[in-house]
């Protein structure tokens, strides 16, 4: 069988189908091994390590995205993917609590954020009282700097089990015949043949299998366009919250034109970072286990469903960052304070502030000239919103850094097994629109593994 990714969710397939089947198992990647990839803190703001193997080292390799995200593996259903779509919610219950066994046996910590107690629910009435609703999960830390080693030793065993793992060895296109998958065709215009194929290419390679997706005449479900902002502030302004439950996930409907809003990706004591992705920079943040900084770092995304006749959330993200990129010659960051006096940050200002950008690339500037006034206008109105249960949110010298986009908008009818309707071929991880995160990404890697172990061929 052929495993396309080596993301989180090949990784799982991959695991599944060595641990219990003889099958041989080709994974495919784009990208490089885990000790070849470039950290990101490391990148220069143009992304040079990147263009020099014209390949993004941040998202592609080993271990895909999330070998360089903060680690968080979030240990619900609720959040993370859309995985209650296919399977029950209490088999996805019992999947992710199989993964998280797994992630242990390689190195995760055993501390678990995020349990219920009564700060927490204090904490929840608070915020309720401000139209927020708090979703606490519980959250397992690994941190970026520990994550390597982690991937590292799942990729030793498998290699131990007979798994081959081809790097520098992006798939040009799936083959089919019949209404059966028969194998794949690289970028070299080989050929490679397998009754099963599995399709993991991450948000990396979210753009490239919507279109082998239309090739192949399979039909599309639209998920929504998150575009937004990375907030970062002192840590000490979300100490009360982060120390109850590391990664708060607030989620709000804004007033005005009631759209969803939502904080994404909580990073106490962490750094903002750049994210590169096809030819675009946007931006991220990231925490580690050991290293500690005296700022805390979130997204605030707004969620976007788009209707007839336009059918390319994808691009409509891109063309948003790309905006940013052109304007900021990369990244830009800007304070609350200047945002909404309708005045462009400049260097000067943002010294005077008590806060410092972590991510010293981004280039002071105006997002009101990137982001349509709608999302400004619900990501100001949120801020407002949270600087009641955590004082100080809402700080003139508050920094926001843009832009940020989820490229996770193309997602396959698929059936209960993550199979589409081409047999034999299965659409995994966040790549595909099944998952938003590390754990449902693993989850649905081992979901695609039973049902080949299943079919028994």
């Amino acid at each position: 069988m052929i495993i396309v990714g080596s993301g989180p969710a090949g990784i799982f397939t991959a695991l599944e189908i060595a641990k219990n089947t003889s099958h041989s198992v080709l994974m495919l990647e784009k990208g490089v091994d885990i000790d070849k990839r470039v950290c990101p803190i490391k990148s220069d703001k143009n992304g040079d390590q990147c263009a020099k193997c014209k390949l993004c080292a941040i998202l592609c390799g080993w271990g895909g995205a999330g070998a360089f995200s903060d680690g968080k593996l979030t240990l619900t259903h609720e959040v993370g993917g859309n995985l209650t779509d296919y399977i029950s919610q209490e088999k996805t219950d019992e999947l992710i609590k199989y993964v998280d066994d797994v992630y242990i046996k390689y190195g995760a910590p055993e501390k678990v954020f995020g349990k219920p107690t009564k700060r927490l629910n204090a904490l929840r009435e608070k915020a309720l009282k401000s139209d927020l609703e708090l979703v606490a999960t519980p959250i397992r830390h690994l941190g970026t700097d520990k994550t390597s080693a982690l991937l590292t030793k799942i990729k030793n065993d498998l290699i131990s089990a007979g798994v081959t793992i081809k790097f520098h060895e992006p798939v040009k296109s799936i083959l089919e015949e019949k209404g059966k998958v028969v194998g794949v065709k690289t970028a070299n215009n080989v050929e490679i043949f397998a009754k099963h194929v599995v399709v993991a290419p991450g948000r990396e390679g979210a753009e490239w299998l919507g279109k082998e997706g239309a090739r192949l005449n399979l039909k599309t479900l639209n998920n929504p366009v998150d575009i937004g902002v990375r907030v970062e502030l002192p840590a000490e302004v979300f100490k009360e919250i982060t120390d109850t439950t590391y990664e708060a996930k607030f989620k709000y409907y804004s007033k005005q034109f009631d759209d969803l809003v939502r904080t994404f990706c909580m990073n106490p004591y962490g750094e903002v970072v750049h994210e590169h992705n096809r030819g675009i920079v946007s931006v991220n943040g990231h925490s580690f286990k050991d290293k500690k900084t005296d700022k805390t770092n979130f997204a605030i995304l707004v969620s976007t469903n788009f209707t007839e006749p336009f059918n390319d959330p994808i691009t409509y993200g891109r063309s948003v960052a790309t905006l940013a990129n052109l304007l900021g010659d990369g990244l830009i960051v800007q304070r609350l304070g200047d945002l909404q006096k309708g005045q462009r940050s400049t260097a000067g200002r943002i010294e005077k502030g008590p806060i410092q950008p972590s991510l010293k690339g981004a280039t002071p500037g105006d997002l009101s000239f990137v982001l349509p006034y709608r999302y400004l206008c619900n990501i100001v109105e949120m801020l407002s919103a949270l600087d009641e249960v955590a004082p100080g949110t809402a700080s003139r010298h508050t920094l926001l850094y843009g832009v940020e986009v989820k490229f996770y908008s193309v997602r396959r009818s698929l059936d209960n097994d993550l199979m589409s309707s081409i047999k034999g071929l299965y659409f995994i991880g966040d790549g595909a629109g099944v998952s938003r995160g590390l754990v449902q990404a693993s989850v649905s890697g081992v979901v695609a593994a039973n049902s080949i172990i299943s079919s028994g061929n």
